[in-house]
């Protein structure tokens, strides 16, 4: 990965942020900290200020400031001091909507609303040690958008940046988003670290969403959602591109880590590695009428069109997931704006995926599925440890691979089959060169599955997998128009 243009970026942000260059006190422009006083003005004028000084900070001193949109500019540090919270108003008209960029995305058909904005901003950074409360259970979609698609109804959220570069998010705690906490959009040069989520109050509440960005750095990030967590996308023209994500913990009641739905521009050289995925620690109503469990550990989809190539997953463990490993190719073929042509068949190919603890898990098995004529090429399993719940009623579960639909059109997640997969650890579809080393396989009951099963795959390897006594099936491997296959048990 080229990270050496973006640590310079990053040396010059920090140059121009440092404590040598102005700081602007909100409370000087009149905010007032009594969580009733909507402080809107006063907090963009100190930045509009501090940006046609030249930069520096904009300080938030403890308190709470009840705020709509704020608008950061080029060169400005929006700093959060313990005990300061943002307080998002609960009122549409503190939020108007803003009209599409010149950079296109699928959600952006209404216009966009957000708690912190920035379009083209360059060197600018969210940190310290306080807290942006969307107050988003307030916000149930725009009168005007009520009939229409329910992630495209004007909510807003947290933090929205569009084709911003060289930027700084540190150490703050979002919580409460109308819709997505925090969506990065067609990014350049992002360094996310130390932050904090909790995301429980509306639909559409994933954790944070990287959406068509480039060189990005994310570590030591905690985030609890209700929907998707920790979620790379691009649902324009744009591509994931050269992406680390380490020592982070998702918790969530949908995907905990993932790559799609939307995939227009697709995913290239991503690594992800040392993190957790565990359930939600939230005790109140959610709205994913879901178990409290993430749906997928770990999900990697190509629907839209578009390439993922270059995925390098190592070191994940997973507690009380309902499927472990979910990789889909498949043909929904959704365009990210009217004017976009129909996208075709994307691809997906060398990627790996190792050293992957999964216990506690519910019965939807892991998967690599491509469709009929698009195939899923060179993808790796290396050391990975499943435990399952095992027990499935007999009615439950596909008795073989032909009973699987293959759903090419739907939407991407592995309950959309409708029953548990045949295969109690993988189950592999249209694939070429799969290799799986080092497995370990165990359900907590008894699991009368078979646990690989391949259908329609030209290379496969399986060698040194471990079975628990507790699979009931004699075999370990069913495969069916699979060809050059090698299995060393």
């Amino acid at each position: 990965m080229k990270l050496k243009n973006f640590m310079a970026s990053a040396f010059i942000l920090s140059s121009l942020l440092s404590a040598e260059a102005k700081s602007y006190d909100v409370c000087s422009y009149g905010a007032i900290n009594d969580g009733k006083t909507l402080a809107t003005q006063a907090i963009n004028k100190a930045i509009t200020d501090c940006n046609a000084a030249g930069g520096g900070t904009v300080v938030v001193p403890a308190g709470t400031y009840l705020t709509g949109t704020i608008i950061l500019k080029d060169n400005v540090e929006l700093y959060l001091e313990r005990g300061s919270k943002l307080l998002g108003s609960t009122s549409y008209a503190d939020y108007p909507l803003i009209q599409p960029t010149t950079y296109r995305s699928l959600k952006d058909i209404h216009g966009w609303a957000a708690l912190i904005y920035a379009d083209g901003a360059k060197n600018i950074a969210i940190c310290g040690a306080g807290t942006i409360d969307g107050q988003g259970a307030a916000q149930q979609g725009r009168p005007e958008y009520k009939d229409k698609e329910g992630d495209r109804d004007g909510r807003s959220r947290n933090i929205l940046l569009i084709s911003c570069s060289n930027i700084r998010i540190e150490g703050i705690t979002m919580l409460n988003a109308a819709i997505w906490n925090q969506h990065y959009l067609n990014c350049e040069d992002l360094h996310i670290s130390g932050i904090n989520v909790y995301n429980h109050c509306n639909r559409n509440n994933d954790g944070i969403d990287i959406d068509g960005c480039r060189r990005v750095t994310m570590n030591n990030c905690i985030m609890d959602s209700d929907d998707d967590c920790i979620t790379l996308k691009s649902t324009g023209p744009a591509p994931c591109e050269d992406i680390v994500i380490t020592n982070c913990v998702a918790s969530s009641c949908c995907n905990g880590i993932k790559m799609g739905t939307e995939t227009s521009g697709g995913f290239k050289n991503i690594t992800i590695s040392n993190c957790v995925v565990k359930p939600t620690r939230c005790t109140g109503s959610v709205f994913r009428k879901t178990p409290r469990m993430n749906i997928t550990g770990l999900s990697l989809e190509i629907v839209d069109g578009g390439t993922m190539e270059g995925i390098n997953i190592d070191g994940i463990v997973m507690y009380k997931v309902q499927a472990p490993i979910y990789v889909r190719l498949a043909d929904r073929a959704r365009k990210y704006a009217d004017f976009a042509p129909t996208p075709s068949k994307g691809t997906m190919r060398d990627i790996n995926i190792s050293n992957i603890v999964a216990y506690g898990s519910a019965n939807l098995t892991s998967s690599i599925t491509g469709v009929p004529g698009s195939v899923i090429e060179n993808i790796s399993l290396n050391n990975i440890q499943l435990y399952n719940e095992g027990n499935l009623p007999d009615n439950s579960y596909f008795k073989s691979a032909s009973e699987v639909p293959e759903m090419e059109k739907s939407y991407p997640q592995p309950d959309f089959w409708g029953k548990c997969l045949p295969a109690s650890a993988l189950f592999i579809r249209h694939a070429k060169n799969v290799m799986i080393t080092n497995m370990n396989i165990a359900p907590d009951q008894e699991d009368p599955r078979t646990p690989i099963i391949a259908d329609d795959v030209d290379g496969l390897i399986i060698k040194d997998v471990i079975r628990s006594k507790k699979y009931t099936a004699k075999q370990l491997y069913i495969g069916t128009n699979v060809r050059d296959v090698q299995i060393n048990k």
